[in-house]
């Protein structure tokens, strides 16, 4: 099959190498430089040092060019590219099919990506969101990974998730598209939070706490927004909770681990060079919580820190420091 994977960062680069051994891959680069760096050496060396680029992988900066003639589009841009990048794809492939890969709630409006979808695109088109425990790295190593494929049309889910799925690719159906969603949009944020109690040396007996209450936040915010609970147990919640909370090549981890350091948030942004979305949207999680009346402390910590209100120490001595309750 021919598939089009817009967006060259580290995700789209690994997706682009696993999926090429059985299908026609076209890669879309935004930037004219990169298209030039990435055909001349084959690698990318900014976003996914390491990993040669097959020959069968086709790359453009050509959008037009890059979405002609295929049978599925994979949005691999950050979530702050999602709707230009979707506008774009309604101007010149407007039923072709489509995929997102990005997390979060799209800063300024709060909206899940699937909604940003429904805004950008005719509400025909078979859609979903590829989400789950995976580090670029290990995806373009070749590792056995675990996705879920969420969307509400079962024969579009039936069609891809038999398509995409190979011997080191395992992919699951889910119609909870919210849950899905939700599971990693909030779990980003709450990496960040692992991260500082990591960089705090608080021991693992806090991270399991961390990530258990964390979870506990997730479902009760996701559900609330109509997510299902299962949901939550699975791939898109739970396992992709753990893998970010634990795993270091997490940048949301990192992000947590630099600020236990007492280093500032825009220097940590500067070195970093990738999108650690858990810094964007853990406001908008927070701010939607609260017009839902969903509790959710650890995250509302987190913004305390990314914001410079308070300090990494402090957060962690008033969240322990709440009246005791059931679980």
């Amino acid at each position: 099959m021919k598939i089009a994977v817009l967006g060259a960062g580290a995700w789209g680069s690994a997706l682009a190498i696993s999926l090429s051994s059985r299908h026609e891959i076209a890669l879309w680069v935004r930037d004219p430089v990169q298209v030039e760096l990435l055909r001349a050496q084959r690698e990318n060396e900014r976003y996914l040092p390491g990993f040669a680029l097959p020959e069968a992988v086709t790359i453009s900066g050509d959008f037009s060019a890059t979405v002609r003639a295929v049978e599925l589009a994979l949005v691999a841009v950050p979530l702050s590219g999602l709707r230009p990048t979707l506008a774009a794809l309604r101007e010149t492939a407007p039923s072709l099919p489509f995929l997102w890969l990005c997390k979060g709630l799209e800063a300024g409006s709060g909206l899940l990506p699937h909604q940003v979808a429904a805004e950008e695109m005719p509400g025909d088109v078979p859609s979903g969101a590829l989400t789950g425990p995976s580090f670029a790295q290990e995806v373009a190593r070749g590792l056995p990974t675990a996705l879920c494929l969420a969307t509400s049309d079962a024969r579009f889910a039936h069609r891809w998730v038999h398509a995409l799925s190979g011997p080191r690719l395992r992919l699951y159906a889910n119609d909870d598209v919210v849950g899905a969603e939700i599971g990693g949009a909030v779990k980003n944020v709450l990496a960040i939070a692992a991260g500082i109690s990591d960089g705090l040396g608080l021991g693992n007996n806090a991270r399991a706490a961390l990530i258990t209450r964390g979870l506990a936040e997730i479902t009760r915010f996701g559900m609330a927004l109509g997510g299902r609970r299962e949901t939550f147990m699975g791939l898109a919640g739970m396992g992709d909770l753990i893998l970010t909370c634990t795993g270091d090549l997490s940048r949301n981890r990192r992000v947590g681990l630099a600020l236990a350091s007492g280093r500032p948030l825009a220097a940590i942004a500067r070195e970093l060079g990738h999108v650690a979305e858990g810094v964007s949207s853990a406001q908008e999680v927070a701010r939607r919580a609260a017009t839902l009346g969903v509790d959710m402390p650890i995250t509302r910590a987190v913004c305390a820190v990314l914001a410079g209100t308070m300090t990494p120490d402090l957060a962690v001595e008033q969240l322990m420091g709440r009246d005791p309750k059931d679980e």
